[in-house]
């Protein structure tokens, strides 16, 4: 049995939950409604205020969906109550973030700065100028948008500069010796 998938996902007040006959699960809580399609050979079970997945077999694949599923839907309820947020730190002389509007302007070391708009669902909060936080409801959108902020300038080696994230650790190399 699938350790993951076996767990039944507790559902906290004001959220609910309901599948429709093509399998898709849509969530509706506190924070918004978000929605997801599940393998055709997974059984999702909503009962009072549980959800559970159920697998067919316990072929390998079969396991795979299993576990997989079930942090889906976990993941979309945890959403619509509580949110997702990675933080982003800037560290570079001069590098810095600032919000105009929807979008996020990055001064990063290039001669142009750097523009990412926000997209549904995900939004941008600086609190400081080294400082960078994408909240939102959906993990996987929150999590891309996080990468692509991060891309704009990663952390080089030598000297730490750049965007990471907050728990991120750089490995850091020695620069050339003079002989």
């Amino acid at each position: 049995m699938s350790r993951i998938g076996r767990l039944p996902i507790q559902l906290p007040g004001g959220v609910t939950v309901s599948v429709n006959a093509d399998n898709t699960v849509d969530v509706k809580g506190p924070k918004g409604q978000l929605s997801q399609k599940i393998h055709k050979d997974m059984r999702v079970v909503v009962e009072g205020n549980t959800v559970l997945v159920e697998r067919p077999t316990d072929s390998k694949p079969h396991k795979s969906l299993h576990g997989l599923s079930r942090s889906l839907i976990n993941n979309m309820v945890e959403g619509v109550t509580k949110g997702f947020e990675k933080v982003l730190e800037v560290n570079g002389v001069g590098y810095r973030a600032q919000k105009q509007g929807k979008k996020l302007i990055l001064t990063v070391g290039y001669s142009h700065p750097v523009e990412i708009s926000e997209e549904d669902g995900v939004e941008f909060e600086v609190p400081a100028p080294n400082r960078i936080i994408v909240k939102g409801i959906d993990k996987q959108k929150v999590g891309a948008m996080a990468a692509r902020v991060r891309a704009a300038r990663e952390p080089e080696p030598y000297k730490g500069k750049g965007i990471k994230y907050e728990n991120e650790r750089i490995l850091r190399k020695e620069g050339k010796t003079g002989s």
